[in-house]
């Protein structure tokens, strides 16, 4: 088995590195640049950068945010948010994103999937996947920032997104995002029965010992894209401890990347250390 990635995941809000709790409430945490050097200079794998209103606005305006953050990092970096064509595809890999991540307009026109694989490579294009155990018991994908429901369940829609050639799936229970209580681990176990491509899961870690929990369980992910963990330690090593009351969530138990890392290879996971 390949090394786990440990992918920090930053939203995007304008200017402003932003957190909220189940895609809502968003607080400003600061300097997106800032955090996504200090994750590069302590051990991140990947970034993953989400326009969290793009979808809503009918915009994207990571560009700017991407060219200031690719000129000084050398890993790999995910965009999304507002991703409507394969020019906005184009840009973004000109400005210096490696992968791009598509939400909305998948599920809008999922022959988009099939046309950017074909035109950029199925290794390219990541189909995120917000979604939410409903009444029925079932799991159905939402979007713009899980703002809208849809009828569209999450096992026939992995099995399209695979058939139609995107290269990674990015899952987010958004029940349990940015809550602290641990991870859907129903939801990953119930994924492992029909997943065909790899994937990334995202949503839930509150502490070190849920991120331990998901990557020792019978179903592993191949990436685990982490924020509330990771922006809040960064917080408490670079801005006082009011700002640090302030901003962090009572269940969640700061870590940094490295920490993070050295503790799961401590305990068996592999990762790159």
């Amino acid at each position: 088995m390949n090394n786990i990635r440990i992918i920090p995941r930053l939203d995007i809000k304008g200017p402003n590195l932003v957190k909220g709790i189940q895609m809502e409430g968003l607080r400003l945490i600061g300097d997106p640049s800032f955090f996504a050097n200090h994750y590069y200079e302590n051990g991140a794998d990947e970034l993953i950068y989400v326009d969290v209103v793009a979808s809503l606005y009918g915009r994207n305006s990571l560009t700017e945010v991407l060219k200031r953050t690719s000129n000084n990092i050398f890993i790999p970096i995910t965009v999304g948010g507002g991703i409507r064509c394969l020019n906005d595809i184009n840009e973004l890999l000109l400005a210096g994103a490696d992968r791009v991540l598509i939400n909305t307009q998948a599920i809008k026109t999922p022959d988009f999937i099939y046309n950017a694989a074909k035109e950029f490579g199925s290794s390219t294009i990541v189909i995120g996947i917000e979604t939410y155990k409903f009444f029925d018991k079932n799991y159905y994908a939402l979007i713009d920032n899980g703002r809208q429901t849809t009828s569209v369940n999450i096992e026939e829609w992995i099995n399209e997104v695979y058939n139609l050639g995107a290269g990674e799936i990015s899952i987010t229970s958004i029940s349990n995002e940015g809550v602290g209580d641990g991870y859907d681990m129903e939801l990953l176990n119930k994924i492992n029965k029909f997943l065909p491509i790899p994937f990334i899961f995202h949503g839930g870690g509150g502490n070190k010992t849920h991120v331990e929990d998901v990557l020792t369980n019978s179903t592993v992910p191949n990436a685990l894209a982490i924020s509330s963990l990771f922006h809040y330690d960064t917080i408490k090593n670079n801005y006082n401890s009011e700002k640090m009351k302030m901003h962090s969530p009572k269940k969640i138990q700061p870590i940094g990347v490295n920490e993070l890392k050295l503790f799961l290879h401590n305990k068996g996971v592999k990762v790159r250390i």
